[in-house]
């Protein structure tokens, strides 16, 4: 129980970077973890290691190809004579290997899935309750001090920039739903219930689209396997929610007939959703934020192919965009605790989109292995009929087309949880 604790609070002070002293590489957070991360591997070896079981099996081979992706990479870059900043070179090494472990450990035999239920159980509560205090310190109810919870008009907590709490929120939300579902008393459905309710207005706060996204995409489609699991049930006496599920089967032609007049008004909001670059300097002009992410991006695929699709290695390659540039400048009033790539000749900017980056960085290899490891994920908590955890990696997978997110120890819980989910026991009869 300690070290399942020790690993909760690891986790939910990760995106809190403000907490980490001024050019310090590591804060309480990456303590937390590799405190963890010593413990735990200790005790694997004094019982001379863990079984080999089907998840960790995955794990292990995504990081094998990863590291030689990444490898080959490095080479292909050395051959180019590409520059790189060796700072987050080693900043990106040290992650991943981080991330390895954690993902690795985090499975291992005997007594994994209990274990994650309970990390996930800790993570939900506690986690509800570090956001509500982070709201407390950004509306001034406790004194923050020294730090600066707000990005202009984003609520960003004790995160350098407000995406990193929106991931964190994005996670915690089908996390809840996950306790919920699977929850034996009414208690803890509630307290489930309210945890996800927490994450979603902190979520909303951070005024992250990617985490709008997330949100209007995982619920329905929890909604939908629900549904489906509802009216497939073989039972001989039709359940209450079953019969509930064919009145809204029978109704969805008139729920379709009603919505389609908001059809262009969604239509709208997805397109102002592709506009939004960011929300740096308050995000006010849509068009040159939509221009500058196809221009980044752009940017990303032609290094790649420049490359010949083998990636150059840890750390960003890109070059930073003038107008960012030139808007970092002209800004006023920016939050403190806030940390950009500095302007240089040597090339330190991401593209901020998963794929993308790992296309930058590892080639064709990593984009394949990602992608597999991601379908692998799915089928597992398809085949675990664990409909709040699918919703959680299809929401995963939205957020990270805005976002450069593997580096970050939630999102590997997030996967490690969904590789072990234990297949799903049916619920008592009579709804």
């Amino acid at each position: 129980m300690a070290l399942d604790l020790l690993l909760t609070v690891g986790l939910l002070l990760s995106t809190a970077s403000q907490l980490r002293p001024d050019g310090a590489p590591v804060g309480p957070a990456e303590i937390c973890l590799l405190v963890w991360v010593l413990l735990t591997f200790s005790r694997e070896i004094a019982r001379l290691g863990p079984p080999l079981t089907p998840a960790l099996s995955r794990l292990l081979t995504f990081w094998l190809l990863f590291a030689v992706a990444l490898c080959i990479g490095t080479m292909t870059a050395y051959v180019l004579g590409d520059r790189h900043d060796p700072a987050l070179f080693a900043h990106d090494i040290g992650a991943y290997l981080l991330a390895a472990a954690l993902s690795g450990l985090m499975v291992v035999e005997p007594g994994a899935a209990a274990r994650l239920q309970r990390i996930a159980w800790l993570s939900a509560t506690l986690g509800a309750a570090w956001l509500i205090i982070q709201v407390a310190f950004g509306w001034g109810l406790l004194d923050p001090g020294e730090y600066d919870t707000w990005e202009w008009d984003r609520f960003r907590g004790f995160s350098d920039n407000s995406n990193q709490l929106a991931l964190y929120c994005a996670v915690l939300v089908p996390l809840s739903l996950h306790l919920a579902d699977s929850a034996r008393r009414h208690g803890e459905r509630i307290t489930a219930l309210i945890c996800m309710m927490v994450a979603i207005i902190v979520g909303r706060l951070t005024k992250s689209d990617a985490f709008l996204l997330v949100l209007l995409a995982a619920g329905p489609l929890f909604g939908v396997f629900k549904l489906w699991k509802w009216l497939m049930s073989r039972e001989r006496k039709m359940l209450l929610r079953s019969a509930f599920a064919w009145l809204l089967v029978m109704a969805l032609p008139l729920t379709i007939a009603y919505a389609t007049p908001l059809g262009s008004t969604l239509a709208a909001e997805l397109e102002d959703f592709a506009k939004g670059m960011t929300k740096g300097g308050g995000g006010r002009d849509t068009d040159e934020t939509a221009r500058l992410r196809f221009e980044v991006w752009n940017g990303a695929l032609r290094r790649g192919i420049d490359a010949g699709l083998l990636g150059l290695g840890p750390g960003p390659h890109l070059e930073i965009p003038q107008s960012i540039v030139a808007g970092r400048r002209d800004s006023t009033n920016a939050p403190k605790h806030e940390e950009h790539p500095k302007f240089g000749v040597i090339p330190n900017f991401e593209a901020h989109n998963t794929f993308l980056d790992l296309f930058v960085q590892g080639g064709f290899i990593a984009v394949l292995n990602f992608g597999w490891l991601l379908a692998v994920t799915l089928l597992a908590t398809r085949r675990a009929e664990q409909d709040a955890l699918t919703a959680l990696v299809c929401g995963l997978a939205i957020f990270i087309g805005f976002h450069f997110d593997v580096r970050h120890p939630i999102f590997w819980f997030a996967i490690s949880l969904c590789l072990i989910a234990p297949r799903r026991v049916p619920a008592a009869r009579g709804g």
